[in-house]
């Protein structure tokens, strides 16, 4: 018989998922530094082609398609810390290369611009191990009525880790000169390594059993990656999941690039009053994430059939905000954008962290030990996603605008495509199956017959 280690008892307490929160801090700490900050300084300081740190942005998504074999290897080992130690590290010297890259771009361009390529490639290997082998970490470990809850936790200090490190960095960079911009990011990057060290030690050791228990007999990885892979996506599941994050955090993407444009462009909004605007939107997203974590924890009975309701439901919710986006720059100038946001961001919260937490709970389904594989899977559709979303978005804008004089119709349009591919989401998120907690059991995640079956036999019941 198995052994769950995600019941109650034995699952990880509050304060360790909060130590392990700190570590999502970190990394939220370095990828904004380099992904916002140096954005701004080889735009505005540097007076660069904007489609120099897309570029190098990409880069960092792009690499993150390695996360499935990152999640197969520490399948393998059976242990997530030295991944999630040797993933910060990297993390934290690709932030610095990145860095001093930038530094050398005004001297020698090429050169610069290689460095900063390097770093960022970095950045996209150490966030992959980083953050797919935390969440492995966190499926596994985390008792299942506390994994929407845990979910919400670690990103809401994720988030943190974005906003703390954005103002005290800002602050110490100015005024800007190249050695402000190493200080920092050597600052930032080291301690973001000594706290990983420091609330990483004796969580894992504590709650792994030992290696050669029956446990770790009945349940073999598979060494083969291409396998694995291959029998992980033959899950009808994990296929589905694959494809509603993909869906789903394309339409989530695709609005942050042109959000602020559109409230400048059609409503008028200074600079200052756009970036506000952000604000109001972040805003939105904590309340819609820590409304998620409340009320999974409040029914923890129906928690399963809560997270399919904030899925669902924050895809369409979204949808609406989208639409309503687009018909309120059509027709009026005087259209309560700030509460249109914050619903968009409220949406926006509430479906993605319950969508975390689904994907906690279905990655350590069933019978074989491949939450990291499945983390890693579902993490390689999210990068892609984020890569391709923030690109079409103002690709899509830039076209419309050819053809259309009026740009309140133009990004209308591309709002309006973005809340068909939410509704779509909603579509799919009917298909994806949460068991109840503690239902983890021998048999291998269901089919979309037993699905069905399950589903008929709760309609008859009701």
């Amino acid at each position: 018989m198995i052994h769950s280690q995600n019941d109650s008892a034995n699952g990880l307490t509050w304060w360790n998922i909060i130590r392990l929160g700190l570590i999502q801090t970190s990394l939220g700490g370095i990828v904004v530094l380099t992904t916002s900050t140096l954005n701004r300084i080889m735009v505005v300081e540097l007076a660069l082609a904007a489609s120099l740190p897309g570029f190098l942005v990409t880069i960092h998504h792009i690499v993150q398609l390695a996360r499935p074999r990152i999640g197969h290897g520490s399948d393998i080992g059976g242990r997530r810390t030295p991944w999630i130690i040797g993933g910060m590290f990297i993390l934290g010297l690709g932030g610095v290369l990145a860095a001093f890259g930038t530094t050398l771009i005004p001297h020698q361009y090429w050169l610069g611009l290689a460095v900063s390529a390097l770093g960022f490639f970095a950045i996209g290997v150490g966030t992959g191990a980083t953050g797919t082998s935390l969440l492995a970490l966190l499926a596994k470990q985390v008792a299942p009525e506390r994994k929407p809850a845990a979910a919400a936790l670690v990103w809401f200090m994720m988030i943190i880790g974005f906003a703390v490190t954005a103002g005290v960095a800002g602050q110490f960079l100015d005024p800007y000169s190249p050695e402000r911009l190493m200080a920092v990011t050597g600052t930032v990057s080291g301690l973001a390594i000594l706290i990983t060290l420091v609330v990483i030690r004796g969580i894992e050791p504590a709650i792994t059993p030992a290696l050669g228990t029956s446990d770790a007999h009945e349940s073999p990885v598979g060494s083969n990656f291409r396998i694995v892979l291959t029998e992980v996506w033959q899950e009808p599941q994990a296929r589905i999941f694959t494809i509603f994050v993909f869906v789903s955090m394309l339409a989530y993407s695709a609005q942050d690039l042109i959000l602020e444009p559109f409230a400048g462009l059609v409503f008028g909004r200074t600079p200052g009053e756009s970036t506000q605007l952000a604000g109001v939107q972040h805003g939105g997203v904590l309340l819609g994430m820590a409304a998620m974590a409340i009320s999974t924890l409040l029914h923890k009975a129906r928690g399963a059939r809560l997270l399919r309701i904030w899925i669902s439901g924050g895809c369409l919710l979204s949808a609406v905000a989208l639409f309503l986006l687009c018909w309120g720059g059509l027709t009026s100038s005087s259209w309560p954008l700030e509460a249109n946001v914050f619903l968009l961001g409220t949406a926006n919260g509430g479906f993605a962290v319950a969508a975390i937490g689904a994907m906690m709970v279905l990655a350590s389904a069933g019978q074989e030990k491949r939450e990291g594989i499945r983390m890693g899977l579902w993490g390689a559709a999210q990068a892609i996603a984020f890569a391709l979303g923030g690109f079409l978005g103002t690709v899509a804008v830039d076209i419309t605008r050819l053809w259309l004089d009026d740009p309140a119709v133009s990004y209308g349009l591309v709002f309006a495509c973005e809340g068909v591919l939410f509704l779509v989401a909603a579509s799919l998120a009917r298909h994806i199956h949460i068991a109840n907690w503690g239902a983890r059991t021998e048999n291998p995640l269901p089919t979309f017959g037993d699905i069905a079956l399950a589903e008929a036999g709760e309609g008859g019941m009701r």
